[in-house]
């Protein structure tokens, strides 16, 4: 009987930790790490949840039609810290805002989302996340 126990504790055990491995994602198999852009658009909203917070932007395609980008940042005590709230300081954003994205792409190049490693504001500012090798 206690066999029958041992094996069926490992076998959970085992369930929960390939459960856990398939959760978390390699940043590698989404994005061009190593590779950097920018997009310039209108502010939607920032997603503020942990792990990874979401930027919405607005952009304007080559023919003038509205593409919304999903860029995913950090941890919402990162977002917190940087002072990107929706209120007070030279980093708070308001829907509409003009803002440029540095961010790794895609790794298919085409995909409107990428990792985010810098906003700009219209006055110059700028807000770094990450490097572009990390």
């Amino acid at each position: 009987m206690t066999k029958w126990i041992s094996t069926g504790v490992v076998i959970c055990g085992l369930l929960v930790a390939g459960a856990s491995l398939q959760a978390h994602h390699s940043l590698a198999g989404m994005y061009a790490l190593g590779k950097e852009a920018k997009v310039t658009g209108a502010f939607k909203a920032f997603r503020l949840v942990n792990p990874h917070s979401s930027l919405r932007l607005d952009v304007k395609d080559k023919e003038g039609k509205t593409v919304e980008w999903a860029i995913v940042g950090g941890s919402v005590q990162q977002i917190a810290r940087l002072g990107l709230g929706k209120t007070g300081g030279p980093n708070a954003l308001h829907a509409g805002d003009e803002i440029t994205v540095t961010l790794t792409p895609a790794l298919d190049g085409k995909s409107p989302v990428g990792l985010l490693i810098a906003i700009t504001y219209p006055d110059g500012h700028t807000v770094r996340f990450r490097g572009v090798d990390e």
